[in-house]
């Protein structure tokens, strides 16, 4: 029993020693080995490796990966021209010298961010103030962030990090500015918009007047066109009564006799008193060639 025993706890025993001396390093992690507090060794490669047991040596992990840090805060930057704007920014960084980073920073990520974001704040302000403000919105915005970058480029040894980006997320003026742009534009809108109607009204009164015209020009030449084809038709057919008549005198004053009688008579209630022997009846009395004829 007692080899047992005995058996189970230098089992235990040997696996408390692995569990001590035996440690996996991450493909995503640095593993940082520790000596009675002095870095003895960096192991970047990942794998099952091998230290000494407590206290003799300790290991702390570091992400190797690239990390992001965002502006924490917005304070308004002034450009060449004075006008004031606010910048929000990143950049991306890892890891580059861990003994280094460990030495300034410690082993928190935490701490070097707070650290780093003043520096980068400050290089953001060195390049805006260089500019004006077209400068900073299009025109040399990719300049700005590579110049950022490069001032970095030292800073960053010192953390023992490497810069990897540097962005410029969102670029606008401050609250009391951007009302007041925004006012200004919606009045240059709004006189734009007025000018516009004013036009439009000018250019539809142009129109109409124009239809006016038109509308007149046609309506007399169609009563020219009328009057002429009228007068073209009453001289023909003038010429043609005359010519009709012309051949028989007799007949043609008893037609016009006829439409006399019509015009006269056109309605049951008209009422003459005329005598008979009057000359306006001759038509309806007849003549001896009229019935010589009949």
């Amino acid at each position: 029993m007692n080899r047992i025993g005995l058996i189970v706890g230098g089992v235990l025993a040997a696996l408390m020693l692995a569990a001590s001396t035996l440690f996996v390093v991450d493909q995503r992690q640095l593993a940082v080995v520790y000596a009675l507090g002095e870095i003895k060794e960096v192991i970047s490669e990942p794998g099952l490796k091998l230290k000494m047991p407590p206290p003799f040596q300790n290991v702390v992990f570091l992400d190797k990966r690239i990390q992001t840090l965002d502006s924490p805060e917005t304070r308004p930057i002034f450009t060449a021209e004075k006008k004031s704007l606010v910048i929000d920014w990143l950049i991306k960084w890892r890891i580059s010298e861990p003994r280094q980073f460990i030495r300034n920073n410690g082993t928190d990520l935490r701490n070097l961010e707070n650290r780093l974001s003043p520096v980068v704040q400050a290089s953001f302000n060195e390049e805006i103030t260089k500019r004006d403000v077209s400068g900073v919105l299009w025109r040399e915005r990719d300049k700005i962030m590579q110049d950022v970058r490069n001032r970095l480029a030292d800073e960053a040894k010192a953390f023992g990090i490497e810069i990897v980006d540097v962005r410029i997320k969102r670029v606008d003026f401050v609250a009391d500015i951007t009302d007041s742009v925004y006012r200004r534009m919606e009045s240059e809108r709004k006189q734009v918009a007025n000018e516009l109607r004013s036009q439009g009204a000018a250019d539809a009164e142009k129109i109409r007047a124009d239809a006016d015209r038109q509308r007149e020009v046609i309506i007399a030449e169609a009563y020219r066109d009328a009057q002429k084809i009228k007068g073209d038709g009453d001289a023909k057919a003038s010429a043609q009564y005359a010519d009709a008549f012309g051949r028989d005198p007799q007949f043609a004053q008893f037609y016009r006799s006829l439409e006399a009688y019509r015009s006269t008579f056109r309605s049951r209630s008209d009422v003459m008193v005329l005598d008979p022997g009057n000359e306006f009846f001759k038509a309806m009395r007849g003549s001896p060639e009229a019935a010589a004829r009949r």
